[in-house]
């Protein structure tokens, strides 16, 4: 991949980062309208607790499940191409063990420069059989990773939304192996 290439492509992601966090903002500033009504959609009737909005591009049935240690328990939701040239891998990270599961440090890969940025999923992988080739997660210009971070640990039952970056392979490439350090590995299709 060319530095040109890859200097795009971050400030696209950059770019595409801010927006969506303005569009969140003004989203969450947007008034009720002085109504004080309880909402009645059945999201709302939840006895669980507030829970976040489902990410765009899942459905109800994950594309798969990677077990991993302590309980872990990885829901991959989505996996979508854009026309950016990513491909972005949505998910649940669930702790379904009893007691507090302790996040590996492994989960960050073995990258100094991942490394540095704290706890992550930036050591996940996509394989392509196909065209023989690895894609990882990709990094920003200070080098953190394009997933999430800053977690250490989650609750027994806790349920976390997780979502890592990686280039896109080819486009006749839909099928493709999802890997994580000390997690099973699983076929996973690319949408868009």
């Amino acid at each position: 991949m060319s530095i040109r290439f890859t200097r795009k492509a971050r400030r696209g992601m950059v770019a595409l980062t801010v927006a969506a966090g303005l569009a969140l903002g003004v989203a969450g500033c947007g008034g009720g309208g002085g109504d004080d009504k309880p909402d009645s959609s059945p999201s709302a009737s939840r006895s669980s607790g507030s829970k976040p909005s489902a990410q765009e591009g899942q459905s109800s049935e994950p594309l798969a499940e990677l077990k991993g240690p302590n309980g872990l328990l990885l829901q991959i939701t989505s996996a979508v191409r854009d026309s950016g040239g990513f491909v972005t891998v949505n998910g649940d990270l669930k702790n379904d063990g009893s007691e507090v599961a302790v996040i590996p440090a492994a989960l960050s890969g073995n990258e100094t420069e991942i490394m540095n940025n704290g706890r992550s999923l930036g050591g996940a992988t996509l394989v392509d059989s196909k065209g023989k080739k690895r894609y990882y997660v990709l990094r920003d210009t200070d080098g953190r990773p394009l997933t999430t971070t800053g977690f250490t640990s989650i609750k027994p039952g806790e349920t976390m939304d997780v979502f890592l970056q990686f280039p896109a392979p080819p486009s006749s490439s839909t099928e493709l192996s999802f890997q994580l350090p000390l997690f099973a590995s699983a076929a996973i299709q690319i949408s868009g």
